[in-house]
C-alpha cells in the first residue's frame, strides 16, 4: 500500500510548520526605546489531515483580556495530530496595550479602526498590515474575541453578517445566547477580513481587565463548536449533549443604548440577559444623599445585552444596551424571552 502523502507545511513569517505539528512563532512588530523587540505571538496547529484554515484572535484592544483566556483553554483541548485543517491562534494582537492594560496603542490609536493597514503608516496601521498579511490572507474563517469597553459589561453574543449564509451558519454553531446582525465599522478587522474574502465572527462578552467564568466558558465552547461545524474536530459526548439540548441563539437586528437623562449615581434593577418591555423601569439616578433625581426606562422591548458598570453618570452616558429580537415589534408591551 502506498504511503499516505502528508499535507504541505504551513508558512508563516520566516518559518514553516510541518503537518501534524504545532509551533509558536514571533512576528516582529517594532523595537522599544530600551532596545527590546516587540513581536506578535502566534501559535499554529497544522493538522495532518486537510481541512479549513481558521484563525482566532483576542486583545485587539489591550484591556480585553477575557479572550486571551478563551484561546488558552481552547488550545489546551486541541492537538495538531488529530486536527483536520489548520488553526492560527493569536492571543494578543495589541501587545503594547496589553502590557500596560490599555485599550489603545501608545499613540492612542484604536487598532480596530486601523485595518487593513499599511507597512509605512502609524504603528497601529503597521500592526494591522502585519496581521492581514501573515494571518488573515492565509485563512478563510476568523473568530475575533472581544469584551465590553471600560466600565461596561456585555452578555455573551456573536456579532456578524447574518445575511451571509455561511457566516450565519457559523454564528448559529457558536451557540452564544444572542447573535446580532451588526453593521461593519470602517477600519475594523471584520471589515478588512470580509473584503479579503473571509467569514468573520465577532464574540463580545464580559468586562475589560477581568477573567469571568461564564463569558470564558461560552467562548471556549463556541470556538470548539465552530471548529466542529467546519469538520476540523470531533466534539466530546458531553459537548454534543449540551449542544443538542441548548436553545438556539436569539437573533436580533436592532439594538440601542438607553442613555442617562440627567446626572447622578446609577442604581440599575436589571441584569444581563433580562427581557424588558418598552417603557419598563430599568433603574434610577440618585444624588449623593440618596434622593431620587431621575428614573431610567427602556425605550424598546428586548434583551439586555450590555450594561454600564460605572456608578457615577452624566447626562447622555450609555446605561443599558437593549436588543430587540427578530419578530418583536418596536413598542411591544412585552414578550417571552
Amino acid at each position: 500500500m502506498a504511503a499516505r502523502r502528508l499535507r504541505e507545511s504551513f508558512a508563516i513569517g520566516n518559518v514553516r510548520v510541518r503537518a501534524g505539528s504545532a509551533k509558536e512563532v514571533e512576528l516582529p512588530i517594532t523595537r522599544l526605546v530600551t532596545g527590546g523587540d516587540v513581536s506578535l505571538p502566534v501559535r499554529v496547529l497544522h493538522g495532518r489531515e486537510p481541512g479549513p484554515v481558521v484563525w482566532v484572535n483576542a486583545a485587539i484592544h489591550g484591556d480585553e483580556v477575557g479572550g486571551v483566556e478563551v484561546i488558552r483553554q481552547a488550545l489546551a483541548s486541541l492537538s495538531a495530530r488529530t486536527l483536520r485543517g489548520t488553526l492560527v491562534a493569536v492571543p494578543v494582537v495589541n501587545v503594547l496595550g496589553f502590557m500596560s492594560g490599555d485599550r489603545y496603542l501608545p499613540d492612542r490609536r484604536d487598532l480596530n479602526r486601523s485595518f487593513p493597514g499599511s507597512s509605512r503608516g502609524s504603528l497601529a496601521s503597521r500592526i494591522a498590515k502585519l496581521f492581514m498579511t501573515e494571518v488573515v490572507s492565509k485563512c478563510e474563517v476568523g473568530i475575533d474575541l472581544h469584551t465590553a469597553s471600560d466600565r461596561r459589561t456585555n452578555l455573551p453574543q456573536i456579532r456578524a453578517d447574518l445575511d451571509d449564509p455561511r457566516t450565519r451558519e457559523l454564528a448559529e454553531a457558536f451557540g452564544a445566547p444572542v447573535m446580532l446582525h451588526a453593521r461593519i465599522r470602517d477600519g475594523s478587522l471584520r471589515q478588512a477580513a470580509r473584503e479579503a474574502g473571509a467569514c468573520v465572527l465577532l464574540y463580545e462578552a464580559g468586562e475589560a481587565l477581568r477573567f469571568e467564568h461564564e463569558p470564558i466558558a461560552v467562548g471556549v465552547a463556541g470556538v470548539r463548536r465552530v471548529l466542529a461545524s467546519l469538520g476540523m474536530i470531533d466534539l466530546e459526548p458531553a459537548e454534543l449533549a449540551t449542544t443538542e439540548g441548548a436553545p438556539p441563539p436569539v437573533e436580533t437586528r436592532t439594538s440601542g443604548w438607553v442613555r442617562a437623562r440627567g446626572t447622578g449615581i446609577l442604581h440599575l434593577e436589571v441584569e444581563l440577559g433580562d427581557t424588558v418591555a418598552d417603557g419598563q423601569r430599568l433603574g434610577g439616578l440618585t444624588d449623593t444623599f440618596g434622593r431620587r433625581v431621575r428614573l431610567v426606562h427602556a425605550d424598546r422591548p428586548g434583551i439586555v445585552i450590555g450594561m454600564s458598570r460605572a456608578p457615577i453618570v452624566n447626562a447622555g452616558d450609555a446605561l443599558v444596551h437593549v436588543a430587540t429580537p427578530v419578530g418583536v415589534e418596536p413598542g411591544a408591551a412585552g414578550f417571552t424571552g
